[in-house]
């Protein structure tokens, strides 16, 4: 296989991109002057060191002095409030919404209904930790489960709702987005009046 049709394949892996788009990308980069491929390339390398995951909600951020993120290690925000999000670009977008004031954590996926092995990639593990720690600390009041609103994000839900049950006290709720996240929808792509209005609206 030439290299063409190597990175072709290589871009199909990417989310969302299908074969017609991974060749497009390809070629894009045929087009391009090579001070653009090579700085691209330079990034690409350079990602695993720059950017880092926080040791606490596991959402990657610029590499600094601290193993927290910005958002971790912000004392303004409320202790008292978790939300759970399946990736960081769901993270992002409800932090532009500008509606949640809480502490985050990012699954690092979905759990599938029928891709059983893909659930390996997500941090249930990690969640259960931070979990337990915050109700040691006595700050936790609230586990939001901020997950897209079709099969996968509910049997996640669901999933993570009967792992985390049983280790919180009865003082501590779990909620899940409520209306105005639409039936099918991912959250990333959600504006920001239909996350305030899912927040605003969430099930307990």
């Amino acid at each position: 296989m030439d290299s063409l049709n190597k990175i072709t394949e290589l871009f199909r892996q990417f989310p969302g991109i299908g074969p017609r788009q991974a060749k497009r990308f390809a070629y894009f980069l045929l087009f391009k002057d090579s001070s653009y491929r090579t700085e691209l390339s330079r990034l690409i390398k350079a990602l695993p060191s720059d950017i880092v995951e926080c040791q606490s909600c596991c959402r990657f951020f610029p590499k600094r002095s601290s193993l927290l993120c910005t958002l971790c290690s912000d004392p303004n925000r409320s202790d008292a409030e978790c939300m759970v999000v399946a990736r960081d670009t769901d993270l992002d977008a409800i932090e532009k919404s500008g509606s949640f004031n809480g502490r985050y954590f990012v699954l690092g996926g979905t759990i599938p209904l029928i891709e059983r092995k893909s659930a390996e990639k997500v941090r249930t593990q990690e969640l259960i930790a931070l979990v337990e720690k915050k109700v040691a600390a006595g700050t936790l009041s609230e586990i939001i489960l901020a997950l897209s609103a079709n099969p996968d994000g509910e049997h996640t839900a669901d999933t993570l709702r009967e792992l985390l049950t049983p280790l919180i006290p009865k003082n501590v709720t779990i909620s899940v987005l409520g209306r105005g996240l639409s039936t099918g929808s991912e959250l990333e792509y959600a504006d920001a009046e239909t996350i305030k209005s899912a927040l605003k609206n969430r099930e307990h």
